[in-house]
Order: structure tokens, then sequence, then C-alpha cells
């Protein structure tokens, strides 16, 4: 478990849940969202916060998407 999942749990345990969507919305990497997901997703959590789950998908989501590419 990579150290932004870990602030992320305590973050959400705390009950800032906007700030936990701000900062899924804004990370840039798809492994973490992944781990951060199945952790809620075994302690339980998920179901009762329905919108850090609605993020974390819009989020995995985004990652996956090709990106438009700029010329040099």
């Amino acid at each position: 478990m990579t150290e932004w999942v870990i602030k992320m749990l305590a973050l959400i345990k705390s009950g800032n849940l906007a700030a936990a969507v701000a900062q899924i919305k804004a990370t840039t990497s798809s492994k973490d969202v992944r781990q951060l997901h199945g952790a809620l997703d075994k302690a339980r959590l998920l179901a009762r916060l329905p919108a850090v789950e609605l993020a974390i998908n819009d989020q995995l989501r985004a990652l996956a998407s090709p990106r438009l590419s700029r010329s040099p």
C-alpha cells in the first residue's frame, strides 16, 4: 500500500470526504486509485461512501481513456 493510499484512508476515516474526493480527482496514478478502492472495499466502507466511490470510478475511467497528444 502506498503512502498516498494510507493518507487517503486516514482522511476518509476522519470524515473529510470533500478533501478526499478532491484528492482522488487530482491523482495521476491509477495504481493508487485501485489500491484505495481495494482497501475501502475490504474495510466495507464503499457502500457507506457513495461520493468517494463515484470519484474513484470517475478517476479510473479518466486515467484509462486515451490522452490527446500535443505537438512539440
